[in-house]
């Protein structure tokens, strides 16, 4: 239903046709009139010799457009500045190394990838030539018997280093459980039957607290 006003404008005549609500254009803009007001409006048409003009709160105007002097886009500022994109951000950061293999080898063996990150970080700080004065090689530090286990020729090749340990891992993992696994990782699977999970040693304790604590802090977004 239509309604139809008369409105009187700096001393000027028009008439204001208010037809069926619309939803208001994102832009919004300034229509100035000749008698020198103002008025913020949603967006605007031209029809032949009228402007249409777009309300705010929804519907529509028709003005002269003799009336009217000139519109502007509005000045809009956002409530907050928002810092930046975080998809953006997440992508601008540098990915993991080795990130391709890791994946790899945790669909194979089915270790989270997260997981994998985390115990190469410990143990060799992503360094594929890493070799520790007990005999461990590569980048998750597999000592020779565990190597010659899992038919490993080349510990110090990323990619065989990397599957052989996932494989090694997800063994562990089944046998003893998150905070065992880890340990048996670090202080051999004896002693963790030993003492029927992780042993008391500083050195095996702080291991599965660091690994963990990477672990937690990946699921941060």
């Amino acid at each position: 239903m239509y309604l139809v006003k008369r409105a009187l404008l700096g001393g000027c005549l028009a008439f204001v046709l208010l037809v069926h609500p619309a939803a208001a254009p994102v832009i919004s803009e300034v229509v100035y009139f000749t008698s020198g007001r103002a008025m913020p409006i949603s967006g605007h048409q031209v029809d032949g010799g009228n402007v249409v003009l777009s309300l705010k709160g929804g519907g529509e105007v028709f003005f002269d457009a003799a009336l009217i002097d000139r519109i502007e886009p509005a000045a809009v500022r956002p409530l907050l500045e928002p810092a930046e994109d975080p998809v953006t951000l997440r992508r601008s950061l540098p990915s993991k190394p080795f990130a391709v293999l890791i994946e790899s080898a945790s669909e194979r063996h089915d270790v989270a990838a997260d997981l994998l990150h985390a115990v190469i970080e410990v143990e060799s700080g992503y360094r594929p030539t890493a070799e520790s004065p007990q005999g461990a090689m590569g980048l998750m530090q597999l000592m020779p018997a565990t190597a010659a286990r899992y038919e490993l020729d080349d510990p110090f090749d990323p990619r065989a280093n990397i599957d052989a340990g996932a494989h090694y891992l997800r063994d562990l993992l089944d046998r003893f459980g998150m905070r065992g696994g880890l340990a048996a990782y670090n202080a051999g699977e004896g002693r963790v039957r030993k003492f029927h999970g992780v042993p008391p040693y500083p050195e095996t304790r702080q291991y599965v607290k660091r690994i963990l604590e990477l672990l937690e802090a990946s699921k941060e977004p």
